[in-house]
């Protein structure tokens, strides 16, 4: 060949070489692709995830039934306080309780009956107070808190005692009824008094109340003092009835019924919460793996996807090599058909045969690819162990369940007073 020919030759070639470098580096990009998917990588890790989660799953499991073991315990302990509690007082009935908006609103009682006694009083003693109104109501609410509030305290602690089993105890409550009446007359005659004194004089109107009290208890001119130490009287009652009201009447009955029913209800509730927990321990570690299972059929189809643009490319840099071929001889034929023209001597034989372009071959690593087989056998494989996985999840939650329900078997049965439990 000629230097023309040779040229063009070259051209052809660089040109050939030049692609086949592009096709290099893009072998080698779908090699990194290829490498990043790491499906060796994954199985262990898929394997790792699966031991890890069971595992955690369980840990929360007896987590969750130790805490349930001691609020069981507790609730245990409560109810052999009751048991006990009932048997000592030959108690057979449940205990009256007061809910929280019962107690509320009788403790609301209370502070009305103290607002409108100190209103009604602070009208009558106006009359007798220098300071008019504000200092009746003044004397008035000093008069109407010691009738009501002393009057709730013997009524909470003291007066239910009366029907105590024990005598003592019996003396004892009989002693706050005592209290209860000394409190309710005494203050509303000194406030009755008091009103009395006031209109008359001004000054030392404490001492001149006493030594009306002392010299002539019960004589009182103005009817309104009458009324007024009737009114005192009735709000003390009514003060009394409802701090009656507030708990049952058998002395400490209430406290230790609600002490068990505060256990019971906390046991309850803490069930209810682990059992939720689990629940959401269970969800979330079944989505993970519902999300492992949808990456892993990603990364399949991504590494499908990959080889064959990886084969697409090599087919394409083969049918390259085609058309630079054609190209090659193309441009010798129009070169010899003008050569051929100009020239004196007899074409050189090889212009007859067909240029032929050496092929470069098109052949990706192959050596780190998965088979078909052993891809589908690996995936197969660990889907298998994410379903086992999922299944030993449901059935460990349904053990819990149980375990927690073994926990939760509390039936309170009343027999000859003693409540007796079941487990």
């Amino acid at each position: 060949m000629d230097e023309v020919e040779e040229s063009i030759i070259e051209a052809v070639e660089n040109v050939r070489s030049d692609s086949y470098q592009i096709l290099e580096d893009q072998f080698g990009a779908y090699a990194a692709r290829l490498r990043n998917l790491d499906f060796t990588s994954h199985f262990a890790k898929i394997h790792q995830a699966s031991i890890a989660s069971l595992s955690e799953f369980k840990l929360a499991v007896s987590k969750g039934r130790d805490e349930l073991f001691g609020l069981r315990r507790h609730l245990k302990e409560a109810d052999a306080d009751l048991a006990d509690f009932k048997e000592r007082n030959g108690l057979k009935r449940t205990a009256r309780t007061a809910s929280g908006t019962s107690k509320i609103i009788k403790w609301l009682i209370v502070f009305v009956l103290l607002f409108v006694e100190t209103a009604v009083n602070g009208i009558y003693l106006a009359g007798g107070n220098s300071q008019g109104l504000v200092g009746g109501i003044g004397v008035a609410f000093g008069f109407a808190f010691v009738n009501v509030f002393a009057t709730v305290a013997l009524g909470l602690k003291v007066i239910p005692y009366i029907r105590h089993r024990m005598f003592l105890k019996k003396v004892w409550g009989f002693l706050g009824v005592c209290g209860w009446l000394v409190v309710a007359l005494c203050v509303n005659f000194v406030m009755a008094h008091y009103r009395e004194v006031s209109a008359e004089s001004l000054a030392q109107v404490g001492i001149l109340v006493m030594e009306r009290i002392k010299n002539a208890p019960f004589h009182m001119a103005d009817i309104n003092s009458w009324v007024l130490f009737a009114t005192g009287f009735l709000f003390s009652v009514g003060a009394l009835l409802d701090s009656l009201s507030m708990q049952d009447p058998y002395p400490k009955y209430s406290e230790t019924q609600s002490r068990y029913d505060a256990a019971r209800e906390y046991y309850i509730d803490q069930k209810v919460v682990l059992t939720d927990q689990l629940q959401s321990t269970r969800d979330n570690l079944i989505q993970t793996v519902e999300d492992v299972l949808r990456r892993l059929t990603d990364r399949r189809r991504e590494y499908g996807s990959i080889i064959d643009n990886r084969t697409r490319t090599a087919n394409l840099y083969m049918e390259h090599q085609s058309s630079l071929e054609i190209a090659a001889r193309k441009l010798l034929q129009v070169y010899r058909e003008a050569n051929r023209q100009t020239r004196t001597k007899p074409e050189p034989k090889y212009w007859s045969m067909q240029f032929k372009l050496e092929r470069r071959k098109a052949v990706p690593n192959t050596g780190e690819d998965w088979s078909d087989q052993e891809l589908a056998e690996g995936i197969k494989k660990a889907q298998t162990e994410l379903s086992d996985h999922m299944r030993q999840i449901g059935q460990e939650f349904e053990k819990a369940l149980e375990q927690y329900d073994q926990l939760d078997t509390l039936f309170p049965e009343y027999s000859n007073g003693t409540t007796q439990t079941k487990i």
